[in-house]
């Protein structure tokens, strides 16, 4: 399937499904979607505190389905990630999202969401957030964000090329996000679908042996094995956090261990993720990774 085009003009709404957002993270976001012919609007409870969850599991589940549910609204943007996405699924019609066809923008927690919704044939957007959108970037970062809410998912030229760690071609349509909840999701009803995938993968402030423990289940279950090859990102900050009691390992030596032996095209540092330099790419669309050229090429549209 895919999605309806985010025209210039269009409503794009603020939704905060895991952790909470204070309200002067917004502006910057909400101005640069203003400043490119785009309206906003705040779901909500957007803005709500409850600990370390913007409300309850019922407000939130309840301000991103009637999000998707909304004529007004185009596209829904999440505020930030954090934890709380996987908490949402009672409440949700993930079949009702999918029949809107409207772009879901974000990424870290909201992963869970992407995971539920590409099982389903939705493609997804691996986006920046409000949050991470309050923190200065480099101009290519809010191009390429731009460029995909019109459904352009060709990278500007200038975010940084990736390195090969295992050459080759690999097709596929491309599955992901950040680690932690990419293995949370093991064993789940909204469990990672990785047959004949191109696996996109990424996350941050995690120890080296952790990096091991979660690569490791993800051979151990069998889901490494029927991906068609893998694009690594950053582990953001792990060679820095390590356990002193248990010492580590560089976390490129630890994922080249771990997936290399099978022999599947794959590459490292691919600017998506936790990081200062992150490219806005589509999830569930089939691409082309050409991991000698270091190259993640879209070979269908996202929207129509």
């Amino acid at each position: 399937m895919k999605l309806i085009p985010v025209k210039p003009g269009a409503t794009i709404q603020w939704v905060t499904p895991a952790s909470p957002l204070s309200a002067d993270k917004l502006d910057f976001a909400t101005n640069l979607l203003h400043s490119h012919g785009y309206k906003t609007k705040v779901a909500p409870h957007a803005l709500e505190w409850d600990g370390y969850l913007a409300g309850s599991d019922r407000d939130r589940a309840g301000d991103l389905q009637a999000a998707f549910d909304d004529d007004e609204t185009a596209a829904v943007f999440t505020t930030r990630g954090g934890y709380g996405c996987a908490r949402l699924f009672p409440y949700l019609d993930l079949d009702r999202i999918v029949r809107s066809r409207k772009m879901l923008l974000g990424f870290s927690d909201v992963t869970a969401l992407h995971v539920a919704l590409n099982r389903r044939g939705m493609p997804t957007v691996h986006s920046p957030m409000a949050l991470t959108l309050h923190y200065p970037r480099e101009d290519w970062v809010y191009e390429s964000l731009i460029r995909v809410l019109r459904g352009d998912l060709v990278p500007p030229s200038e975010a940084p090329a990736p390195t090969t760690v295992v050459g080759g071609v690999a097709i596929g349509k491309t599955v992901g996000g950040c680690m932690c909840l990419l293995t949370d999701s093991i064993g789940t009803p909204e469990e990672l679908d990785t047959d004949g995938k191109i696996l996109v993968i990424e996350d941050v402030d995690e120890q080296p042996h952790r990096i091991d423990a979660m690569f490791t289940h993800l051979v151990n279950s069998g889901l490494a094995a029927k991906s068609a090859g893998f694009v690594i990102g950053q582990m953001t900050r792990t060679d820095e956090h390590v356990d002193e009691a248990i010492g580590g390992r560089p976390w490129r030596d630890i994922i080249t261990e771990r997936l290399a032996p099978l022999g599947k095209p794959m590459i490292f540092d691919f600017p998506f993720g936790h990081m200062k330099g992150m490219l806005t790419i589509a999830l569930g669309l089939m691409a082309r990774l050409d991991a000698d050229a270091g190259t993640l090429t879209f070979l269908e549209p996202l929207c129509e």
